[in-house]
């Protein structure tokens, strides 16, 4: 039993077939280094991204390339003619480009995304109302992670439209319902306060008062536009939301809520 387990194994068909996936493995690990080598490499934080953006592209071609030719050195130990099969991948190439026309526009919208800048790994992006940190740039796909763990996949042939809220500064603008009952004046000059007061936080290159944004069934909406870091977004909105907070606090301004009123049937 253990001669036939030895012959098996000392076969050139075998061993060089796991001779040939360990050493494609290496290949694809090493390269995994030389790719992070090249993101560390970048001097600031949105070059960084530019380019692990890029990296997982590549990462991507990469395994693809390695598997194909893991197969056709495999095939070649097993007395496959490889010659005449990648010559005859010619007649297979123009069937499968028929079929993989979605795979193609991918790959060509992928590259597109890349060139003209639309987001980097690592962008807060919003598409179709999903808004996300994108976390990997495919050749097929592209993956968007909500802050509540979500993950969004896209095929890119989709990625006509996306809102980008990355770049050098981000711009918010904060309803803030308020009371008909209190006045105009008082909570005018308590949110141009806020927004004064915004303007001292280091992430926040500017802050606005707008005024009067709509009149809602219970409230009057005011509006602050807040202008940001990049990546800071959705801290700087709790920030200003605190701020909101305890400056209405202080001056007596109401933000209403829903309230339902109860009432003992026995003493009706």
């Amino acid at each position: 039993m253990i001669e036939q387990i030895i012959k098996f194994v000392t076969q050139k068909e075998v061993y060089g077939v796991v001779f040939i996936v360990a050493l494609g493995y290496i290949v694809y690990k090493f390269s995994g280094l030389i790719f992070e080598k090249i993101i560390n490499s970048g001097k600031t934080e949105l070059e960084k991204k530019k380019r692990k953006t890029i990296v997982k592209l590549f990462q991507s071609i990469t395994r693809y390339l390695v598997f194909i030719l893991i197969v056709l050195f495999a095939l070649e130990l097993n007395g496959v003619n490889t010659r005449s099969l990648i010559a005859g991948l010619g007649i297979v190439g123009a069937i499968l480009g028929l079929a993989l026309q979605d795979t193609i526009k991918d790959l060509i919208n992928g590259i597109t995304i890349i060139l003209d800048n639309f987001f980097v790994v690592g962008d807060l992006v919003d598409y179709q109302g999903f808004t996300g940190e994108v976390i990997e740039l495919g050749l097929k796909t592209t993956k968007i992670k909500a802050v509540n763990g979500q993950v969004k996949i896209i095929s890119n042939r989709n990625i006509t439209e996306i809102i980008n809220l990355s770049q050098k500064t981000s711009c918010f603008t904060l309803e803030i319902p308020t009371s008909y009952e209190d006045s105009i004046k008082d909570v005018e000059k308590t949110l141009n306060k806020v927004a004064e007061e915004a303007c001292k936080v280091k992430e926040i290159h500017d802050c606005k008062f707008l005024g009067i944004e709509k009149f809602a069934d219970s409230s009057v909406n005011y509006a602050l536009r807040v202008w940001c870091k990049r990546g800071t977004h959705w801290d700087m909105q709790r920030v200003v939301h605190r701020m909101v907070k305890e400056a209405y606090d202080k001056n007596n301004l109401t933000i209403p809520y829903a309230q339902v009123e109860v009432h003992d049937a026995k003493k009706i």
